[in-house]
């Protein structure tokens, strides 16, 4: 680091020099020198303060911002604390990974964690059994390092774009005394929407490199569970969709469809119908994005896809987890695949998000809205949309991975030396057609490509090198990306 300091201490005291000779020096020299040197100078920063002046240049407003937002349906309090303290005070020892669709146990519990922080993966799951939960929540939010913080996908986009002081925001979901607390004064709750109790979410962070018996996490991330019956049935979804009609948003933004899987199967689909049904009452001229989070059923993951949820919805926000699951439950391209190995090929996942919009994405032939995807992983974005319905996207994805980079360390701005670039420097856009070959330039660090009239916008993320905090980060991310984003 002090090399680099030098150098750009001695180029700064050359281009100086060159200055006070000038008159003396022939100016077409004098133009050449000066630009190469520049050049030099710029190319000595480091790699993150050239993406983040970059970022700065491209992050622009749209010419046509929202002024309503509506958010619903999932509300809760998460409780945040170290997943291995947790497991410590309840005195579960370490244990060999195995993953459950449910948790029925504490030994589900303990394997599942050790599953999942094994392979530094995102996961939610749903605790069964509410007398044993209860006893967990206990002593979690009784924990000293535990920490209360507005939960629930719905929730934490509404709080995040609560923010911006132009936006009013109108949240519907299970909201309790203790959320409505924490939730910021710009958030509107509607009477209809309080409950007399909390929904609690039990969030178990790692660290990159933290270990647990034989299990060393490769990357930082968290495990979610919860006994969560008013979020897991949707309760305020038509209270959500009746309070459109006074409010009159501009955007709607929707999540919570994973909660469901803790119910049965048959519960499930009959309110997965009556969810599409609500849904459909949503004036046509309002924007729907629809945040997915982590699932475990590949038939209801299906059921969403084909059961007129994907075609109802303009934009879709998701992570690598999630996108997988998603092909291979509808037997999409890399299905096969059975996991992500390190950082997610640029190539796999453009394949998918292609798909997505060829197979479900509006088109002259097909009666569908959706035209826009924002995938987001820890090491890069990419924005995916149909010609000709969004605007701002290169604005908008930048916007996103500034977030990602300032959440995560807590900072109101990025801070070069808390961060790193992740992302591969060459990738390939396609493994299913003749790639396109990419060079990553930090100081141009928005990638656009173009593949049969759907447009790519693609930028890496700034890792933060000690997170202070994952939970809700794909959320802000997806919050940032919208607030920047305008539909045509």
């Amino acid at each position: 680091m002090w090399q680099r300091s030098v150098c750009v201490g001695l180029l700064a005291l050359a281009l100086g020099y060159l200055c006070v000779l000038g008159p003396e020096l022939p100016p077409a020299a004098l133009r050449q020198l000066s630009a190469s040197l520049l050049g030099t100078l710029r190319r000595a920063r480091s790699l993150e303060a050239r993406t983040v002046a970059a970022w700065q240049a491209a992050i622009v407003r749209p010419a046509r911002g929202w002024a309503r937002v509506a958010v619903g349906v999932n509300a809760c309090v998460d409780v945040v604390l170290s997943g291995v303290k947790l497991l410590e005070a309840l005195g579960l020892e370490p244990s060999d990974g195995k993953n459950h669709a449910v948790l029925n146990s504490r030994q589900d519990l303990r394997e599942a964690f050790a599953h999942f922080m094994e392979r530094g993966a995102a996961a939610e799951r749903f605790f069964s059994d509410a007398e044993a939960f209860q006893d967990i929540a206990r002593t979690a939010s009784e924990h000293p390092a535990a920490q209360l913080y507005v939960g629930g996908n719905a929730a934490l986009i509404g709080q995040k774009l609560a923010t911006n002081p132009d936006l009013k925001i109108l949240l519907c979901g299970p909201v309790g005394p203790k959320l409505h607390e924490l939730l910021d004064d710009n958030v509107v709750v509607p009477p209809e929407s309080m409950q007399e109790r909390d929904e609690f979410h039990l969030i178990l962070e790692y660290q990159a490199g933290e270990q647990w018996g034989r299990v060393r996490a490769p990357a930082a991330n968290r495990f979610i569970f919860s006994h969560d019956l008013s979020n897991g049935a949707l309760n305020m979804l038509e209270v959500f969709v009746s309070s459109l009609d006074e409010f009159q948003p501009d955007l709607v933004v929707l999540s919570g469809l994973h909660m469901m899987e803790g119910q049965s199967k048959e519960l499930r689909h009959r309110r997965l119908m009556e969810a599409v049904a609500s849904i459909s009452d949503i004036p046509t001229d309002i924007p729907i994005h629809l945040e997915l989070a982590s699932m475990t059923d590949q038939d209801f993951m299906s059921n969403i896809m084909h059961q007129q949820v994907f075609p109802l919805v303009n934009s879709i926000g998701l992570n690598e987890q999630e996108l997988l699951f998603l092909t291979q439950s509808a037997s999409g391209p890399h299905a096969s695949l059975a996991s992500w190995s390190g950082i997610p090929d640029v190539g796999v996942v453009s394949d998918i998000l292609f798909w997505i919009l060829k197979e479900h994405g509006k088109t002259a032939e097909r009666a569908s809205d959706l035209t826009r995807i924002h995938f987001h992983t820890l090491a890069y974005h990419i924005l995916v949309t149909v010609d000709g319905h969004w605007g701002n996207q290169a604005a908008a994805v930048a916007a996103g991975a500034r977030a990602a980079g300032t959440q995560a360390c807590a900072t109101d701005t990025i801070d070069t030396s808390k961060v790193f670039l992740k992302a591969p420097l060459e990738f390939v856009t396609s493994h299913t057609e003749a790639p396109s070959k990419i060079s990553l330039n930090p100081d141009k660090p928005v990638v656009h490509w173009h593949r049969e009239g759907i447009s790519f916008h693609f930028t890496p993320v700034l890792v933060c090198k000690d997170p202070v905090r994952t939970v809700g980060l794909g959320d802000a991310i997806s919050a940032e990306g919208l607030l920047y984003s305008e539909v045509y």
